[in-house]
């Protein structure tokens, strides 16, 4: 185990995902183990093989299909049968909703505010 110091907490979800490579446009589903405002966590499938560096889709449907996470992400570790990518961009819609996810899932105003600021932060 890391020393690594989180600043995004990570929500634990249990959903289904579909994963799209943005190079060859091929589709694998996958099922969400956590998401945050900075990535997704994913049980790797057996069928993906995938490599990290290379570019995804992730689209997520939520509440029988009323809410729609679309991110483009990036992945950046497979160990333990998982998958880590990072959040490289997303949309407006998908924004709102990771915010209101993560909201209620602090349950704390601040600790949403320093999520939201560490997100924003220069590099």
């Amino acid at each position: 185990m890391t020393n690594e110091q989180r600043h995004f907490t990570r929500i634990p979800f249990n959903a289904s995902a579909t994963l799209i490579n943005s190079q060859s446009g091929h589709k694998t589903m996958a099922e969400l183990v956590d998401i945050s405002l900075k990535g997704v966590l994913i049980r790797k499938p057996e069928e993906w093989q995938g490599r990290t560096g290379e570019h995804y889709t992730i689209h997520i449907e939520l509440a029988g299909h009323e809410i729609e996470i679309n991110l483009a992400i990036i992945a950046v570790h497979i160990e333990n049968g998982q998958v880590g990518f990072r959040t490289e961009h997303m949309d407006l819609d998908t924004a709102t909703h990771l915010h209101r996810l993560v909201e209620l899932n602090l349950g704390d105003e601040n600790l949403l505010e320093r999520e939201l600021s560490e997100l924003i932060k220069p590099k």
